[in-house]
């Protein structure tokens, strides 16, 4: 079976009020994390693990900074800013989409048949329907860095603010990526590599990459916007830069959504007698 246009309609914006679209995602992400608490101890374990982990690295961080004053033209203290952003920017995406960054495989496997016959947008029923436990440590620590790093209500504002266009921007990455497996075999292992590389490129200075590597930072992948030109607008704000972040987010993300419904449009059904619930 192949879903044509009278399926894909279901899965198109604006089929469906959009209150009522984002009322059904709201509850979806509330029932997902409702039912990662039913087990208390594994899901405040997998939260203290998660902010130990990561303050691990920021401890040698410090120890660096003991031996060198400026690391790529950062302090330790815009280092904070950095780790905080790129954290929780991530948690608040695994927290709210998780499911987004298992596109491919839901794609490979014939398994959006779940998603196509519920009432609601297809690409939105699938991001909100799954979360991750730990994501939520990782949202915690990056709100407890930006307060060690200097609390001000105007760096909180930019920082919630730079936390939520963050995770809308690997969101998006990761379902553009993801969306591309509808024409391409084996575009997981691709998609999960790029999304890693852009976390990975988002905990260490931008001043240490040069030429290239930089340009790439800033245009092929997200790390750029996503946390470098945060931590400089924090610490030196200008009002063009400030712009150029939410503007960069809203593009990436319809072109992740444009590319997803081009790609529905080839899905084809894997015949799977089960419904999601």
């Amino acid at each position: 079976m192949s879903t044509g246009d009278e399926n894909n309609r279901q899965g198109i914006p604006g089929t469906a009020p959009g209150w009522n679209q984002l009322r059904v995602c709201v509850l979806s992400i509330k029932y997902n994390i409702m039912r990662e608490m039913v087990n208390k101890v594994t899901f405040l374990t997998n939260i203290c693990f998660m902010i130990l982990n990561n303050g691990a690295f920021l401890v040698q961080w410090a120890i660096l900074f003991r031996l060198k004053e400026d690391i790529g033209g950062y302090t330790f203290q815009e280092i904070m800013l950095l780790w905080g952003i790129c954290a929780s920017s991530y948690g608040l995406a695994h927290i709210l989409f998780a499911r987004a960054f298992a596109l491919p495989e839901l794609i490979i496997n014939g398994k959006l048949d779940a998603y196509l016959v519920l009432p609601k947008n297809v690409l939105l029923g699938v991001m909100t329907s799954s979360t991750r436990t730990s994501a939520i440590g990782d949202l915690a620590y990056g709100l407890i860095v930006a307060c060690l790093s200097g609390f001000s209500v105007k760096k909180m504002l930019l920082f919630l603010l730079f936390t939520v266009t963050g995770a809308v921007m690997v969101t998006a990455f990761a379902v553009l990526l993801g969306s591309l497996s509808f024409w391409f075999v084996r575009m997981e292992i691709f998609a999960d590599q790029m999304v890693n590389v852009t976390i990975s490129f988002a905990t260490y200075p931008d001043g240490i990459f040069k030429g290239a590597v930089k340009v790439l930072l800033y245009f092929a992948i997200p790390t750029g916007m996503m946390v470098y030109q945060p931590v400089h607008i924090m610490t030196d704000f200008k009002w063009k830069g400030f712009f150029m972040v939410p503007c960069y987010a809203g593009m990436l993300s319809v072109a992740a959504v444009v590319v997803f419904y081009r790609g529905l449009r080839k899905y084809s059904s894997g015949n799977l007698m089960s419904a999601r619930v």
